[in-house]
């Protein structure tokens, strides 16, 4: 196998591992260890690294490279553009779902919901990444999907946070099976209104969580 295809191995490997949510705020990904683990030498797991910084993915490091830090501005322009592109990518994906994506987007919700008894937030997390890939997979333009998971990829830690406030969990499952129910309907026009009321809740309490923590700062 080539470097170029070792490269893009490489590179689609950990894309897959960041949108999962399997790497987290406080990781650290160094080319040697990446190396090892994938039998390959560092060089293209140095290029796969580097394209995934290019992509606003990882950012660089004096410890190797992690998920992006990103300023207060950064992450509500980031916001802005989801709210430009999520609704459509959801309507489109109302429209052309498969049934199979559809019962793979059911069994994720439930599995989120259940961990509303539990309180436990990796299922939470993994079923929650499971149903947003999925529907985003329907969707049939491949540029604005890539859009959506650099944008996705780059605010995961703001996510991360986010999500473990018990208010922002039921507020996303109750995002999810109101999306859910628009797309089992092909009602794009409901998925597309669903979807931009979820992004707006990600933001406020995006926003909340910020003013906490300036507050908690200055005390």
């Amino acid at each position: 196998m080539s470097r170029t295809s070792h490269r893009q191995r490489i590179h689609d490997t950990i894309r897959s591992r960041i949108l999962r949510a399997e790497i987290g705020p406080e990781d650290r990904l160094v080319d040697t260890v990446i190396a090892t683990e994938m039998g390959v030498s560092r060089m293209p797991v140095r290029e796969a690294l580097m394209q995934l910084v290019s992509e606003g993915y990882l950012e660089g490091t004096s410890r190797g490279f992690s998920l992006p830090s990103l300023s207060h501005e950064r992450v509500l322009d980031i916001y802005l553009l989801r709210r430009l592109l999520e609704p459509h990518a959801a309507a489109c994906a109302a429209q052309s779902r498969s049934e199979e994506a559809l019962a793979k987007m059911k069994e994720a919700v439930a599995a989120s919901a259940a961990t509303l008894e539990t309180g436990e937030f990796e299922p939470f997390l993994r079923a929650s990444e499971l149903y947003r890939n999925t529907w985003l997979a329907e969707v049939p333009n491949p540029e604005l999907r890539a859009a959506i998971h650099r944008l996705s990829g780059q605010v995961q830690t703001v996510r991360l946070l986010t999500m473990r406030d018990p208010d922002a969990h039921r507020a996303v499952i109750a995002g999810q099976k109101a999306l859910l129910d628009a797309i089992i309907r092909k009602d794009a026009l409901e998925a597309a209104n669903c979807t931009l009321r979820y992004v707006f809740a990600g933001e406020a309490s995006y926003r909340a969580q910020n003013i906490d923590n300036k507050s908690h700062d200055q005390g």
